[in-house]
């Protein structure tokens, strides 16, 4: 008997690719698996069709040092982080005046849990999750306007738990999941 496919992932780029060869290389080289294992994950990755298949080939590799938190600001103007990057454990924004957009739907998630720090003074926020995910918004304090988010009904075992928290002024935040 088969079982049933499960939510398809978002498919492969090869932007979202060389970033996992680059991955498995350093690990190599560091030591942290041997050769036989680098040609294994190699190969999963190559012939990966789905993003969720490029992160099975990753999960077990050593955590990066510098990704586990991370910081991005700006005065004023855009932040925007989009298709194949990688979210650090805990991403702290802060923003005066601007837009932000934060698309995780392609993003190389390797962590079960992901804490986004918002510091907003004014200005839209937009955040797109995988389509998976699990969001949670109960540490965000909002001046002005109410956040906007409505939750997917779970579908099978949940992705990744997003947590956002911060303060916003006077802005909005929208929070959607992705559709693929």
């Amino acid at each position: 008997m088969t079982s049933l496919p499960e939510d398809p992932s978002p498919l492969v780029g090869e932007d979202d690719r060389d970033t996992a060869v680059q991955r498995l290389q350093e690990a190599y080289t560091k030591g942290h698996i041997s050769h036989e294992e680098m040609d294994e994950r190699l190969h999963q990755v190559l012939t990966a069709k789905a993003h969720g298949e490029l992160v099975s080939a990753l999960a077990s590799l050593p955590e990066e040092s510098a990704g586990t938190t991370s910081t991005v600001a700006a005065h004023s103007g855009r932040i925007q982080r989009r298709g194949a990057w990688r979210v650090p454990r805990v991403l702290k924004v802060e923003s005066a005046f601007g837009r932000v957009h934060l698309d995780l739907s392609r993003a190389i998630i390797e962590h079960p849990v992901v804490d986004i720090e918002l510091q907003l003074g004014s200005g839209k926020a937009k955040i797109t999750v995988p389509r998976d995910a699990i969001v949670d918004l109960e540490g965000l304090h909002t001046g002005w306007k109410d956040s906007h988010y409505k939750p997917r009904q779970p579908s099978g075992p949940g992705g990744p738990k997003i947590r956002i928290s911060g303060a916003m002024g006077y802005g909005r935040l929208k929070v959607r999941h992705a559709r693929r």
